[in-house]
């Protein structure tokens, strides 16, 4: 286990490197009708947001990176697809479990997502609240209550 985590590390690190040196910013995945329909999004404070920021800064930008945009084949971006601007438990449950082997809105990528199960309810909800208002995402935030009633019947 200890030398797939390397691997990862190894790999997240090689690719940053090479997206800082990438001259054109990677292309925005085209949004799919379904997530063009997403509901329409409450105010959400900013309190949350900074809250969120301060979550996506430690735990999800080395891979997701500073703009959402991931990294081409790597990591996916955060901006745009369905599995963020979609369904909230399906969202949840992929911070809690980890993700792994599955396509985001038909890319693959190589890289696994560690589970963040660790986290509080209220830092889940204000980070995934946080990624899905930002990078040019609108859409409803996630409570803390959500969070914990998607835990609570979580089955990875």
């Amino acid at each position: 286990m200890k030398q797939i985590i390397i691997v990862v590390c190894a790999l997240t690190l090689f690719s940053q490197s090479a997206v800082a040196q990438q001259k054109t910013p990677p292309k925005a995945k085209p949004t799919t009708k379904k997530a063009a329909t997403a509901a329409k999004p409450a105010a959400v404070s900013a309190a949350t947001l900074t809250a969120g920021k301060a979550v996506y800064t430690q735990n999800c930008l080395t891979c997701h990176m500073a703009d959402g945009g991931g990294v081409e084949r790597m990591n996916p971006p955060l901006n745009g697809t369905t599995w963020v601007l979609g369904d909230k438990t399906r969202l949840v449950k992929v911070v809690l479990n980890g993700l792994e082997g599955e396509d985001i809105d038909g890319e693959s990528y190589a890289s696994v997502m560690p589970a963040f199960e660790a986290l509080t309810d209220k830092q889940i909800a204000d980070v995934l609240t946080y990624v899905r208002n930002s990078f040019g995402n609108k859409a409803s935030g996630i409570s803390a209550a959500e969070v914990k009633t998607i835990r609570a019947s979580n089955k990875k």
